[in-house]
């Protein structure tokens, strides 16, 4: 076996690696060797379609990687009590609402988040309020039956953000800090509701 081969086996094992990850930061980095080593091949065998391959995925691989790792960064240092980080915002997309619109109704399917831009929302049958840059609705996508267990309603006018079920699923699995980050928001929650002098309009929000 020449060494040239050494590369062109290198970059194969390297590819059926990087289908073998679970989350994305790995996939992209093993990705991004195995295109090296494929364009090291490529250029080493005259193998034109193999460079030209991957040497168009290459950036591919490097843009997506600086996306993840930005993206990692943002949700790692978000703190549950200022709601999502900034990052996460940005990829929300705007929600129409009426004022005192009812935003959706105990029993309703859950299939979507919600994060306030500006305004107040009202959770009706615990009297609690949701305010500016908080998160609600995320709670019924872990429920046995995946359906809203409160009414949510806008107090006065608000603007509102959201993230569609597939698109929360999708950014769930692809980083494990954002379910880190969504443990510790739900365990606040939890916190602040079983203490024995917890409001009912808290601000903390409950079951949705």
């Amino acid at each position: 076996m020449s060494y040239i081969e050494l590369f062109g086996w290198a970059a194969a094992a390297t590819t059926f690696a990087s289908h073998s990850m679970k989350t994305m930061l790995p996939l992209r980095l093993a990705a991004i060797c195995a295109n090296l080593l494929f364009i090291t091949y490529g250029t080493l065998n005259s193998a034109l379609p193999v460079l030209v391959l991957h040497i168009g995925l290459l950036p591919l691989n490097c843009f997506r990687l600086v996306q993840i790792v930005r993206t990692t960064r943002q949700v790692r240092a978000a703190n549950p009590a200022s709601g999502l980080p900034a990052g996460l915002v940005s990829l929300l997309s705007p929600v129409a609402v009426d004022e005192d619109a009812v935003i959706f109704r105990r029993g309703d399917p859950a299939d979507r988040i919600y994060f306030i831009k500006s305004g107040r929302v009202l959770l009706e049958e615990i009297g609690a309020e949701m305010h500016a840059g908080e998160l609600f609705g995320e709670v019924a996508f872990f429920s046995e039956n995946r359906t809203r267990t409160l009414t949510a309603r806008c107090l006065g006018r608000c603007e509102l953000a959201a993230m569609s079920e597939a698109e929360f699923t999708r950014f769930y699995y692809q980083d494990p800090a954002f379910g880190f980050f969504l443990l510790r928001l739900l365990a606040r929650r939890l916190e602040a509701r079983s203490r024995p002098d917890a409001a009912p309009a808290s601000g903390i929000g409950g079951r949705h």
